[in-house]
């Protein structure tokens, strides 16, 4: 498989984790006291931004498919608020708050993820 090949596999990813990521926060955020209770210890400023940022995953991923420009650029943004948001989770958790361990777990996946997408999309720009 080359690199374009896995990059539209990594846009649909994208698309895929975008809704999946905006049914779960959605559901945390807006659904009835059992769903709300079920995400534990849940950080709301993690919480608002996973949900929000699914919408963002949806619309990069439709682009890093269509090979749009600007894709490359909010691919970045997306690796450098989820790193912002990360070291602010840290900050909350060394200074003590409740968190679940999943947490940790998804903030580490989303950033993983898109890196990679960064990386296939500036390897297939240097193939161009």
């Amino acid at each position: 498989m080359n690199t374009k090949q896995t990059l539209k596999i990594l846009s649909v990813a994208a698309v895929i984790f975008g809704v999946l990521t905006i049914f779960s926060g959605g559901r945390a955020l807006f659904g009835d006291a059992q769903a709300r209770a079920s995400v534990g210890n849940a950080v709301s400023f993690v919480l608002w931004f996973n949900f929000l940022a699914g919408f963002v995953y949806m619309l990069t991923g439709y682009a890093v498919w269509r090979g749009l420009p600007w894709a490359s650029g909010v691919a970045k943004a997306l690796v450098v608020t989820t790193t912002i948001v990360a070291a602010a989770f840290g900050w909350y958790v060394v200074n003590g708050g409740a968190y679940e361990m999943r947490t940790v777990g998804a903030l580490v996946l989303r950033l993983l993820f898109w890196v990679a997408v960064v990386m296939l999309i500036n390897r297939v720009a240097k193939q161009a």
